[in-house]
């Protein structure tokens, strides 16, 4: 059991039996009456959305999930092989137990797929990932005074904004939480 004062962005908890992961939070202390937590909560399997207003102190149950370190190996139609990196076991996985970050899988990347007792509930990959631009058009001379981005094309089919200088076949480092262009390598 946790406090819901102890709440933080991502932490996944068991609510009227299912997993629900904590989107936003907020304390509120009124002038007047008892404080509260205000918070914003996506169901794991259906990803419906829910807000729920709890006491302050209140006790909730924490999920107890398992992280576990697999490496993507590539994808077969729809599903997504993944290899347990100590069993050497492999497993399929669909687009929606992938998450958002399917535009990032490249093969050979390692990720933490999170498991709450034996069912799979999403993959946590790495916050940043060096990509090779595929697609980009030329820069053209004189747009770089103002620091303006032109989208590109990644090689995993990811677009994101990059600043004008980059060009075709530049491997750049991207942010996944916020799908933002970092730097190049």
């Amino acid at each position: 059991m946790i406090s819901v004062n102890d709440l933080k962005n991502g932490l996944t908890l068991e609510l009227d039996n299912g997993l629900w992961s904590v989107v936003e939070f907020l304390h509120v202390k009124p002038g007047k009456g008892a404080a509260f937590v205000r918070t914003k909560l996506k169901n794991v399997e259906t990803g419906n959305v829910l807000e729920k207003t709890f006491r302050a102190g209140e006790k909730v149950a924490k999920a107890m999930l398992n992280r576990k370190e697999m490496q993507f190996l590539y994808k077969a139609g729809e599903e997504f092989v993944m290899m347990d990196m100590e069993s050497y076991e492999q497993l399929q996985l669909t687009k929606d137990q992938v998450g958002d970050g399917v535009k990032y899988l490249k093969e050979d990347m390692v990720v933490q797929v999170l498991m709450h007792d034996t069912k799979i509930i999403g993959v946590d990959i790495p916050a940043h990932v060096e990509l090779k631009v595929v697609d980009t058009p030329p820069a053209e001379k004189g747009n770089t005074a103002q620091g303006g981005t032109k989208p590109a094309t990644l090689e995993t089919g990811a677009v994101v904004n990059v600043p004008f200088f980059v060009s075709n076949d530049d491997v750049i480092r991207v942010d996944t939480r916020t799908n933002e262009y970092l730097d190049r390598v």
